[in-house]
């Protein structure tokens, strides 16, 4: 919680910067790059996994840069490509445990809680390195930084980390490094508003878990984010 508010408060304290700059320069680039640092703050909701409950609130977190790449003289239309890093939370009645196998071997195995089961923490934190690329629409011009935009695009994330947290009345679980998740992530995600607010939404085309089954049955569980997204140069 506090790297948030750090990571926020750096983040518009240089946006208001920024804006204080160009407000007291006023020069005119013809030759502009638009919203080349971004931030954003997401709902994240579960999809494609029958009896999952999904309990508290289940936050995303990203912040990134693209190279802004425009292709028309005008600058409205471009090209962005470029690097950044996500943090995806999940609270649901998704439950691991080990159980030690035969040869000596830990295995995870999965569940689905019952609501008369009590917890207080069930919690997935997935940490990602994100490739994304997208196409850009802006009605922006040289002498004005509020403009109205549309940018879709697909993103590729590698999972960096995880780390699985289960807590009740008699035992706290903690489990990293879990090799039954999805190294590679991909996604389409599309950002839409006016200057400052910007809806975004983004849809995991493949599921969170490579393997680990449920009563004989896959985790096929995908994510689908909703929320804002910021912009800063």
């Amino acid at each position: 919680m506090r790297l948030y508010s750090f990571i926020v408060i750096f983040f518009f304290s240089l946006c208001a910067f920024a804006q204080q700059e160009v407000a007291e320069t006023k020069v005119v680039d013809s030759l502009y790059r638009e919203d080349q640092f971004y931030l954003n703050f997401t709902y994240n909701n579960l999809q494609k996994l029958k009896g999952l409950n999904q309990n508290k609130f289940s936050s995303g977190f990203c912040i990134g840069f693209l190279r802004d790449m425009p292709i028309n003289k005008s600058r409205t239309f471009s090209f962005a490509t470029g690097l950044g890093y996500s943090l995806n939370i999940y609270n649901s009645n998704l439950y691991v445990y080990k159980s030690q196998a035969s040869n000596g071997v830990s295995d995870n195995n999965y569940e689905l809680l019952s609501q008369d089961i009590y917890y207080d923490k069930n919690k997935l934190s997935l940490h990602y390195i994100d490739l994304p690329i997208e196409i850009r629409w802006r009605a922006s011009t040289p002498e004005s930084h509020k403009f109205w935009r549309v940018y879709t695009g697909f993103k590729l994330s590698y999972l960096i980390g995880d780390r699985y947290k289960f807590v009740n009345d008699v035992q706290t679980n903690i489990y990293k490094k879990n090799p039954d998740l999805n190294k590679l992530q991909y996604g389409c995600y599309m950002a839409a508003g006016w200057n400052t607010w910007n809806f975004y939404a983004y849809y995991g085309l493949n599921p969170i878990f490579k393997s680990g089954e449920i009563d004989g049955e896959k985790i096929k569980m995908s994510t689908f984010n909703v929320g804002l997204q910021f912009y800063i140069l």
